[in-house]
């Protein structure tokens, strides 16, 4: 009995220390609970402090270890100050405006371009790329048309912008398909035309709307519509300095603006556009989002929707690098393979960087053409980077 008794005594010592243990370590467990909630409170605190100027840091503690302190990099010593506000712009005397209005504008514009004018009535949507073809579906003019919506400077409608070199064609050809239609048309001379572009090329993608200190000034401001990488559009008037609209902006050389454009494959005006030539899909009016395949009838209509439905596109416009300068070579010069198959035509350029018209079969090879001085200038074509990623080319 006096031995069960013993049993029965260290038997509940023993629960009684294990209780003691495990109430020290619970005990030990909240203050440790405790000190980080205190100890990253601290860095929280500290973390809010930084962004007045303070040094903010982080705290890391452990059971056995004293607590040691590690200063934390403030993504803002990674960024650059202001950095949204740094634009480059650039007047674009290669291009006119011309004012459409009247009760009749959207019918008469639908009536003549690639894409759907009842978009412009969406509030979301204030800018539109577009071509005008003519009856055989080829491309006479590329526009970009700017919705003058709820615009508090006088003018109402839309603005078209088109090549200046053609602006008589088009306002001639504007003025034949008015027939009867409550529609004015004239030309803006008044007016400037600029592209903005982020300094910083390499990060054009998702930048925010360019900070503007006069907004009073600003006819329009729109992202380009063919893609984010050509930046944004701005009209003035002519009689207005940028430096006073636009915040932490330089200006650029219109010919960088050119030498951008043929960087990343987009084409514009006539250079690049040669009237009753290009074949719009082949332009990859597309992937501008410039044509609509739902709004119903348009001049030029039937060979593009029947081109797009049996999704045959054997050639497209491309950038290709050239090892000779551009101003060596003839438009329309016929490209051909190393083996000596015919590979396309070139369009235009600037410097070593242009646009050609290439067969997609022959797209990864080599080029060459002959030069106005009978030399051989060999050229490489490359995939734009705002062309789609799924598109398989047939």
């Amino acid at each position: 009995m006096k031995k069960k008794k013993k049993k029965k005594k260290k038997k509940k010592k023993k629960i009684t220390q294990t209780l003691v243990l495990w109430s020290f370590h619970s005990c030990a467990e909240e203050n440790y609970t405790m000190q980080r909630v205190i100890l990253f409170g601290s860095a929280y605190r500290a973390i809010v402090a930084g962004s007045a100027g303070l040094h903010a840091h982080y705290f890391l503690c452990t059971r056995h270890e004293s607590v040691s302190r590690t200063q934390i990099r403030k993504h803002s010593q990674d960024q650059p100050t202001n950095y949204t506000g740094h634009f480059s712009f650039y007047s674009l005397p290669h291009r006119t405006l011309i004012n459409v209005s009247g009760e009749d504008m959207n019918s008469f514009l639908q009536g003549i371009i690639t894409n759907d004018t009842a978009l412009l009535a969406e509030d979301a949507l204030r800018a539109m790329y577009a071509h005008m073809l003519n009856v055989q579906g080829r491309t006479l003019y590329d526009i970009i048309i700017y919705s003058l919506k709820g615009n508090p400077n006088g003018l109402n409608g839309v603005l078209l912008e088109c090549d200046s070199i053609v602006q008589e064609s088009i306002m001639r050809l504007l003025k034949v398909y008015k027939i009867r239609r409550n529609v004015n048309i004239s030309l803006c001379p008044s007016l400037s035309l600029w592209a903005l572009l982020p300094r910083n090329k390499d990060a054009v993608l998702g930048k925010p709307k360019p900070d503007v200190t006069a907004a009073e000034k600003v006819l329009v401001l729109e992202k380009d519509p063919r893609t984010e990488l050509m930046g944004w559009r701005l009209i003035t008037s002519c009689q207005d300095n940028l430096h006073e609209i636009v915040s932490a902006c330089q200006q650029g050389n219109t010919e960088e603006y050119h030498r951008h454009r043929y960087e990343i494959g987009l084409p514009e005006g006539v250079r690049d556009f040669p009237p009753g030539e290009a074949l719009p899909l082949e332009s990859n009016l597309v992937y501008m989002q410039g044509i609509s395949f739902s709004k119903g009838c348009y001049i030029g209509q039937e060979l593009t929707a029947r081109t797009h439905h049996t999704g045959v596109i054997r050639k497209r416009l491309m950038p290709v690098t050239m090892s000779a300068p551009a101003e060596n070579l003839d438009h329309g010069a016929a490209l051909e393979t190393e083996g000596g198959k015919p590979a396309g035509k070139y369009r235009a350029g600037i410097d070593r960087l242009g646009l050609g018209l290439i067969r997609l079969a022959h797209a990864k090879e080599s080029l060459k053409l002959k030069s106005s001085d009978n030399t051989t200038v060999t050229l490489q074509a490359t995939v734009p980077d705002w062309w789609p990623k799924n598109t398989e080319d047939k």
